[in-house]
This record gives structure tokens, C-alpha cells and sequence, in this order.
């Protein structure tokens, strides 16, 4: 006899709805015309903390002994799951502490403040404020309420696969659910399989957090050495050790999505429900479009969840940049053309009808004239069609859409190839974002190395990212290597860029 929780008891007694709604289940008609499947969106976005997490923690908390919920409670969180607790706690009349990243935010961080929990920032990462919040609840007595790997919480998160369920009653072909620890999608899985086996169950991470997908194609659990922090609300080095044997047993695949793919999923949802969701809350759209384009299905009813809407103001410049890239809409290119009478034209007439992003030239030498130009397409193919033309006019072209330098920097740089700089290097590096960080970042670096170019952008909760020029004589190189590899910072050598060699060498 197995000793494993019965799931489907647990979830049919889950204790939910004091605190959190039945979340609509809606059909995105718009695209669902687009993409020929009927994509069906689980609205826990519309939660009164505007995530699903409520449920697990709340289900947690309601089935504590009195003598521990006395106590209070403690836990650790990117946001979501501190709203969930901190909304629980009130309702059950304790106290909440929650261990928060510094990198969480603000707008999570005042919202869990604002429910009367106690909120104290530790740490880059969950599992920085995870590791403190646990020393913490030994210290004061506190009862941890773990945001994934708690069989109560996978319970009270899998009453979402019972309202699923329950709203559409017919065939479905597929489930998509964001994985951060696996509570969410365990809990769903564990429900659908036992009375729809048929029915698949897909989970899906960004590229830059996929503890999950690793672990499964490893057969056990593999920590990642760090994740990226746009889809903070996933950004998890470990999942749980429950979490990995429910999906070991109940999910299909794990589909993996990049940035500029979650970019475009929450402008879909936009379009059709004029509601924003977060970049973790939007991995599962993400991922059924990529399924539909890679499966070439038609007529099937798919389901994603629509996990969290909490989203920060500041991300969205940069979401709206990203979506355009990411739904394959835009074009970036870079066009070389000869400095003569009548190239200019032949190189518009080769765009066609086709509307401009941006436009910029630069003028190389007295022979040829380097042009970098954002177009509005319909696809892939679209994209291949201009390069194709404009190649067979004579002029060199690079595809540069997928390039990240160029997505991130060389596009919002003003100027052009520096005349004075002499033994420049060309490097991106990358950090967590909080205060101070850029500053602490330049001090690292040698005094004496000027900079010839530096570009560095905000975004928001994400990464800082900087594109840095700097002058090392070639004496120096052992000492700037040192330099590298004792920065605890991501970077890429783009000397060899072909963007940089256009516009910037």
C-alpha cells in the first residue's frame, strides 16, 4: 500500500473558497482564430491577490493545529505566495512574517505589507530569502508555509484542475501550467490524470529557470547555479521533492519558452482580455502557441493557465518592445548599401508596403553607407522574403531579430564608430538589479581602463544589463582576464558581433 497523500481526497477537501473565487475559465477568441484551436484561459489572474497562490497557502494554514497557528506563520517569496499567506493569515486571525528577494517588485512588496504581514528583503533570489526565512521560523517558533513542496498546498493549488474540470465538460486535448517548485501544475496533475489520463498535462518554464525540465530528463532533482528574474514568479533553483514525483508520474513534457515568447503571450492576452498578466503568469499561453505551431494541430481545445497579474508598471516599455520580436511581427536588419545615386530607393522599394520600426543610417566611408532598420512583418517567412530581395539588389543584409546585444542595446545606442578609441574590447555583462548595483558593478572594475562606450538599461525586477567599450592595451590583457574571471557577474565577448563590427567598431 502505497504511503503517498491520496490527492484526489486531499483536493476534493481542500479548504479554498473562504478566501479565494471559482476563476472564470474563458475562451480567447481572438486567438483562437489566429491559431485555429480553441485556447481556453483559467483566469486565476482575477483572484483577490491575483494569483492562485491563496489557495495552497490558505488550504496549509486552515489545516493547522490551533496551538501552531497561534504561533503565526512564516514564508518565503517572490510575491505571490507572500499575498497568499499574508491574505490567509488575516482571515484566520494570526500573524505573517514573509522573507522577500531584494529583487522583488515593490508593487508585490507594498501589496503583502499592505495585508499586515511583517515583510523582511534577504537576498537576489527565492531561494536566498528561502534559506533565511527557514532560519528565521526556528529562531521565533514560526510555522514555515513552503510555497510548493507541502502536500496541503499542492492540494489546495490542484482545486483549479477540479474547477477545469468541471467547467468544460468535454474532450480536452492539453493543460498548460507554469512550473516554479511544481506545486501548481503537481496539484492540477494529480487531479486531471486520475479521471482524464488522456488528457495531457504540459508544463512550461523559461529557458533561463529550468530546474524542472532538467531534473526530469536527469531522473532526480538538479539545482541550477542561477535563474533569470524576469518571470520572477518562477525564478526557482530547486523544485520540490513531492513536486518532482508527482510530475515524474503525471507530466507529458516540460515546453521551454524565452523571454521575447512570454513578451508576446501577455500582449495576446491583452488583446483579448484587456488584462495584464505577469511574465510568469504568461509562460502558459507561451508555450500552447509554440505547441500548436510545432504539433500543427487544428480544432483542438487547449487550456492555459493564466496564473498571476502582478505586474510591475516599469516592465512594461520593455514587454512591449520584446512582444513585437517575440510574435515574429518585427524585423530587425542590418543593410549595407553602396554610396551611390539611386541605392536609397532601390533599398525602399525592396521593403515594399511593409511599415518601419525605425530607421537608422550611418554613413561608412565615401563607398557604402551601413543602415539599421526595424520593419513590421507577418512571420518568419515574411522576414526571409525582405532579406532575399534586398540580397538579390546587391545589398549585404544580416538578420539581426534574434541577436540579444542588438534587442537589448546596440537599437537604443546614439552615435556610431568612435575615431579615438584605441585597443577597445566590446562586452555585456549582466547582474541582479537592485539599488546600488551599477555602482558596485563599476567599482569593480580597474581605474585606469577607460571606457569608450557604455549602454545600460532598467528593467524593472530583471537583470541590469550593460554594454560596456572599454580601452585595455594589450599589456593588460592578462590583468582584464583576471578581472573576468573573478566577477561574479554573466558577460559575453561581442567583439565579434556582426552589429558591432557595422555600427559600432
Amino acid at each position: 500500500m502505497s504511503n503517498h497523500p491520496d490527492y484526489l481526497q486531499k483536493i476534493l477537501t481542500a479548504a479554498v473558497y473562504d478566501v479565494a473565487i471559482e476563476s472564470p475559465l474563458d475562451r480567447a477568441s481572438i486567438l483562437s482564430k489566429r491559431l485555429k484551436n480553441q485556447i481556453l484561459l483559467k483566469r486565476e489572474d482575477m483572484q483577490p491577490v491575483f494569483s492562485f497562490k491563496l489557495r495552497g497557502a490558505y488550504n496549509k494554514m486552515a489545516k493547522l493545529k490551533p496551538e501552531l497557528l497561534a504561533r503565526g506563520v512564516i514564508a518565503a517569496s517572490a510575491g505571490n505566495h507572500a499575498q497568499g499567506v499574508a491574505l490567509g493569515a488575516k482571515q484566520l486571525g494570526t500573524t505573517a512574517t514573509i522573507v522577500m528577494p531584494v529583487t522583488t517588485p515593490q508593487m508585490k512588496v507594498n501589496a503583502v505589507a499592505a495585508r499586515g504581514a511583517e515583510v523582511i528583503l534577504w537576498g537576489d533570489t527565492y531561494d536566498d530569502a528561502y534559506a533565511y526565512a527557514c532560519h528565521l521560523g526556528e529562531e521565533r517558533g514560526l510555522t514555515f508555509i513552503h510555497p510548493f513542496d507541502d502536500p496541503d498546498v499542492i492540494a489546495g493549488q490542484g482545486t483549479i484542475g477540479m474547477e477545469i474540470l468541471r467547467q468544460y465538460q468535454q474532450p480536452i486535448h492539453a493543460i498548460f501550467v507554469a512550473i516554479g517548485g511544481g506545486g501548481l501544475i503537481s496539484g492540477i496533475a494529480a487531479y486531471v490524470k486520475r479521471l482524464y489520463p488522456e488528457t495531457k498535462i504540459i508544463g512550461v518554464e523559461p529557458v533561463d529557470a529550468d530546474a524542472m525540465s532538467r531534473s526530469l530528463a536527469a531522473g532526480e532533482r538538479v539545482k541550477l547555479d542561477r535563474v533569470g528574474l524576469f518571470a520572477d514568479g518562477v525564478a526557482v533553483k530547486e523544485v520540490g521533492v513531492e513536486t518532482f514525483r508527482l510530475c515524474q508520474q503525471y507530466v507529458d513534457e516540460v515546453m521551454l519558452v524565452d523571454t521575447d515568447d512570454i513578451c508576446a503571450a501577455i500582449k495576446d492576452v491583452f488583446e483579448d482580455t484587456r488584462s495584464i498578466l505577469e511574465p510568469a503568469g504568461a509562460l502558459a499561453i507561451a508555450a500552447a502557441k509554440a505547441y500548436i505551431e510545432r504539433e500543427g494541430i487544428r480544432d483542438k481545445t487547449l487550456v492555459a493557465v493564466a496564473c498571476g497579474a502582478n505586474m510591475n508598471f516599469d516592465r512594461l516599455r520593455f514587454v512591449a518592445e520584446r512582444a513585437e520580436v517575440g510574435e515574429r511581427r518585427e524585423a530587425i536588419l542590418a543593410v549595407t548599401i553602396p554610396e551611390e545615386r539611386g541605392s536609397f530607393r532601390r533599398f525602399c522599394t525592396c521593403l515594399g508596403t511593409h511599415n518601419l520600426t525605425e530607421f537608422n543610417y550611418r554613413m561608412a566611408n565615401t563607398t557604402e553607407a551601413h543602415i539599421f532598420v526595424g520593419v513590421q512583418v507577418q512571420d518568419r517567412a515574411d522576414t526571409a522574403s525582405i532579406v532575399a530581395k534586398l540580397v538579390a539588389e546587391g545589398f549585404k543584409t544580416l538578420d539581426l531579430t534574434d541577436d540579444e546585444m542588438t534587442k537589448l542595446h546596440l537599437r537604443h545606442l546614439v552615435g556610431g564608430r568612435s575615431p579615438v578609441a584605441q585597443d577597445e574590447l566590446l562586452y555585456r555583462f549582466e547582474f541582479p538589479e537592485r539599488t546600488g548595483a551599477l555602482t558596485k558593478f563599476l567599482n569593480s572594475m580597474n581605474p585606469d581602463w577607460n571606457i569608450s562606450l557604455f549602454h545600460y538599461r532598467n528593467h524593472g525586477a530583471d537583470y541590469g544589463r550593460i554594454l560596456i567599450g572599454i580601452e585595455v592595451p594589450p599589456t593588460d590583457m592578462t590583468a582584464w582576464y583576471e578581472f573576468l574571471d573573478r566577477t561574479p557577474y554573466r558577460y559575453w565577448d561581442e567583439r565579434t558581433n556582426p552589429a558591432y563590427q557595422l555600427f559600432l567598431s
